[in-house]
């Protein structure tokens, strides 16, 4: 398919018109200095640990996973999901399960960084880094299987699988291939589509010790995290070569979040994580959860995709009730953080302590994913001239992660090589070979909770988690976006400096 920029005034059929002032009074920010035009911050030394976001150990942790597999005969068929409680080294997945796209989502985001940030994050002189020819290939070997996942049937999390890394490629290269993989992916996942439910049906089954699901024909499932997978199906409706499926998607992706709005956020704007549907009938079955502490609890990350996912529909449709939805639910996500620490618990209303005596595991995951959600709010509160505390709320959940749940730093290490040669005999140091070690800890980040359910076939609680990293990263390039991170970076340059040291790169 030949590309097609659309705007979503077009697609909307509608004249380009601004929108309606959001309505809601808005706190002034606390942030000394804020700029609604840069989103600077002058206050930034405050949170003393966000240079962590632009460190090397970050980006040797990535690369030292992705360079095993570089050598490799084929490209990857299976990608990095967790690390087991307790464990350090990553499980991994078949590529068709859900979480396939976020590693390599990661490798673009470095590729992203190098791309258009290398002046701000890469020092004069700082040779021990993979050449960006190395990671650029790297990017492509990682995803050249997933393209195949843009017609898998059976899955509502296309988005999460393509989405990751097909964007950044695209945008930074241009590259066809990645374009038409989003658009096949984005016409599968609307395949799904329920005109009386007026949603994307999410999982085809769900078992659990208490509760089965198998039946397509009497339950329709739509979990909250659905309303991620609709960042794929509008850009494919803003970038259609035809106005006419580019109008049905874009129908289909705000039908859905009009449905979520209405079901899965309650009315103190905590959520539910599964609604079952009559399939036939549109009618609202049950409200379950399947992660979460219980059926009426408010399951950490459930609220942070409702935040992210909310935010992100506002963003393309510029509706004010969608981001009225995100800034509400953002609110209550900050109402129900631990003060001291800034972390989730994996629940808001698990008990402090477990059966077992323990205290309640954190979902750092959620906490990232919040974090992105309020940078886009206070991204478009700001381009309104309106006040906001959304920035200063993300930098401070990302600022305690930084600090409390980061594993061992990853460096890289140089290996020279010699050489003999004609001209010059035996060179010592005629090249290098750049390789990290990660040290304890295949992930940047650790405190995060797949499933702490009672009542799942498998709990997994306080480990690594690829999408907490990717989530930890993309944080970094859209404050990097904003011009905050500059003011992290230069931050950390001038404390490094009175500390004897040369800049934020040193580990």
């Amino acid at each position: 398919m030949e590309p097609k920029k659309r705007g979503i005034s077009e697609v909307n059929g509608n004249q380009t018109s601004p929108s309606k002032l959001f309505k809601k009074t808005c706190q002034d920010s606390q942030l000394k200095g804020r700029s609604m035009n840069g989103g600077s911050v002058r206050s930034i030394e405050s949170y003393k640990n966000l240079g962590e976001l632009f460190s090397p150990s970050a980006i040797a942790k990535v690369w030292g996973i992705a360079q095993r597999d570089l050598n490799n005969v084929q490209p990857p068929h299976l990608y990095p999901e967790y690390t087991k409680p307790g464990h350090s080294n990553y499980v991994y997945r078949e590529l068709d399960f859900w979480t396939s796209g976020f590693f390599p989502g990661s490798l673009h985001l470095l590729l992203e960084r190098q791309r258009k940030y290398r002046h701000l994050t890469t020092p004069p002189g700082n040779e021990i880094l993979p050449h960006p020819i190395q990671l650029d290939f790297a990017c492509k070997w990682w995803t050249e299987n997933l393209h195949n996942n843009a017609t898998l049937l059976g899955t509502h999390d296309l988005g999460f699988m393509i989405y990751p890394w097909a964007r950044v490629r695209w945008e930074l290269d241009h590259d066809h291939r990645s374009f038409d993989t989003m658009i096949r992916a984005a016409g599968t996942l609307a395949a799904r589509f329920n005109e009386k439910v007026g949603a994307i049906r999410s999982w085809d089954t769900c078992m659990t010790k208490v509760y089965h699901y198998n039946d397509l024909t009497t339950d329709f499932l739509v979990i909250i995290d659905n309303m991620m997978n609709l960042d794929l199906i509008f850009w494919a409706a803003a970038n259609h070569d035809s106005p006419t499926e580019a109008q049905r998607l874009y129908k289909i992706a705000v039908s859905h979040a009009r449905m979520s709005q209405k079901h899965h956020v309650a009315d103190d704007f905590s959520t539910r994580h599964v609604v079952n549907f009559d399939p036939k009938t549109g009618r609202v079955k049950d409200k379950i959860t399947n992660q979460g502490y219980s059926h009426d609890s408010c399951w950490a990350r459930g609220q942070a995709w409702a935040i992210a996912g909310f935010a992100q529909t506002a963003q393309w449709t510029g509706d004010d009730s969608f981001l009225q939805t995100a800034i509400d639910c953002a609110d209550y996500f900050m109402k129900r953080l631990p003060p001291d620490t800034a972390i989730p618990p994996w629940d808001f209303d698990a008990p402090c302590i477990d059966e077992q005596g323990k205290a309640q595991p954190t979902d750092t995951s959620a906490g990232l994913i919040a974090a992105y959600g309020m940078l886009i709010i206070h991204d478009i509160l700001r381009k309104r001239n309106q006040s906001t505390t959304y920035l200063e709320s993300a930098l401070r959940i990302v600022n305690g992660t930084c600090e409390h749940h980061l594993n061992e730093r990853a460096g890289f290490m140089k290996d020279s090589r010699s050489m003999e040669t004609v001209e010059h005999g035996l060179l010592q140091n005629a090249s290098w070979a750049v390789s990290a070690e990660l040290h304890e800890g295949d992930t940047i980040v650790n405190g995060a909770t797949i499933n702490n359910f009672e009542h799942a076939p498998r709990r997994w609680a306080n480990h690594g988690l690829v999408y907490a990293d990717y989530f930890y990263l993309l944080v970094g390039n859209k404050l990097l976006e904003m011009g905050v991170g500059e003011q992290v970076l230069r931050q950390c340059k001038q404390a490094n400096g009175s500390n004897g040291r040369s800049g934020v790169n040193e580990n």
